[in-house]
């Protein structure tokens, strides 16, 4: 008997994992690709690397596979709306287990295993909405909640008798503590995303991923820039971001296009990395100028040599720039 079990990276969905396997249930780890986990928001595989690491503690196959494009496509227009902010919680769990359903076929497996809590989140995981999504992805029955299958209608795997009914929990609402009992009693350790959880739930990146959406761009390199630096929208055609220390820097210097613009002080005095994207007059490059002057190590100094260039192979410039008030800056803020 084979099940998928989907793993986030977060506690819960490796506890029903564990369970499952433990009942002689042979489990396949099966991982989503998408640029928006809270594992490292700073980073991009966070939770595929975390979910990885659980496969191979508990000595399972990983499969992850790759939905960033069509994952952007439910974000511009999710059919089911958004829970908080900007997450598209139930269209994400029916894109989610459609994909495990095709893994289903390839392995032979008879079901899927998820770490899904009863109430704990509060669109996608009360009875009405996990009824939906199974409906949805055509598993009706055949997703099994070990945390919580007690207080949830029985599954095709309990009444068959692969998975003892009586083996499963009853756990409820959003409550950790009893995740975490049972993470001792399992012997699991070291878990770093206790909830696991999303970076469309952050009111600051959904707030950037709003202008972006707004503004024509959904790319992963765009929804990279999104996770670092301080955002500001200059016009309908251009934004900056501006480094706010030395990794962010040299993370916005990894991420330029081509015809970008590049913003930084001179070698004499400390200050930001600046990335320009979009089209660019003399008033936004000097524009940018001031703003990325705003962010410098000024001292007792009014003025700052801004040198800037269009990436990758323009000649640096040098523009003596004044830092923006800051009244003026809060208008362009995102």
């Amino acid at each position: 008997m084979k099940a998928i079990a989907l793993v986030s990276g977060g506690l819960d969905s490796t506890l029903a994992a564990k369970l499952i396997k433990d009942l002689g249930i042979e489990i396949i780890i099966f991982n989503l690709k998408t640029p928006f986990c809270l594992c490292d928001k700073r980073g991009f595989n966070g939770c595929n690397n975390e979910a990885a690491k659980i496969a191979f503690n508990l000595g399972v196959e990983f499969k992850i596979i790759n939905v960033i494009d069509e994952f952007f496509e439910i974000i511009k227009d999710p059919k089911h709306g958004y829970g908080s902010n900007m997450n598209p919680c139930i269209d994400c769990r029916i894109l989610l287990l459609r994909k495990a359903k095709e893994l289903m076929q390839d392995f032979r497996a008879s079901f899927i295993v998820t770490g899904e809590v009863l109430g704990q989140r509060p669109m996608s995981q009360h009875k009405q909405a996990l009824s939906l999504i199974e409906r949805e992805a055509g598993l009706e029955g055949l997703v099994l909640r070990p945390l919580s299958a007690k207080l949830l209608p029985e599954t095709i795997p309990e009444k068959e008798g692969w998975v003892s009914r009586n083996k499963l929990l009853n756990f409820n609402g959003r409550t950790r503590s009893p995740q975490i009992e049972l993470a001792k009693t399992l012997g699991i350790k070291d878990y770093p995303c206790p909830a696991g959880g999303c970076l469309l739930t952050d009111p600051e990146f959904a707030k950037r991923i709003r202008d972006l959406i707004a503004h024509g761009g959904l790319n992963l390199n765009d929804v990279e820039l999104l996770k670092i630096g301080r955002h500001f929208r200059l016009t309908q055609n251009a934004k900056i971001i501006v480094g706010r220390n030395e990794k962010e820097n040299k993370r916005l210097l990894g991420l330029a296009k081509e015809k970008d613009y590049l913003f930084m002080p001179d070698d004499k005095l400390a200050g930001p990395t600046s990335l320009g994207r979009g089209k660019f007059s003399e008033d936004l490059v000097r524009l940018s100028c001031n703003i990325t002057c705003r962010y410098c190590d000024l001292g007792a100094s009014k003025v700052a040599d801004i040198i800037y260039k269009l990436f990758p192979g323009q000649e640096n410039k040098i523009l003596k720039a004044s830092p923006i008030s800051e009244l003026e800056l809060k208008s362009f803020r995102i």
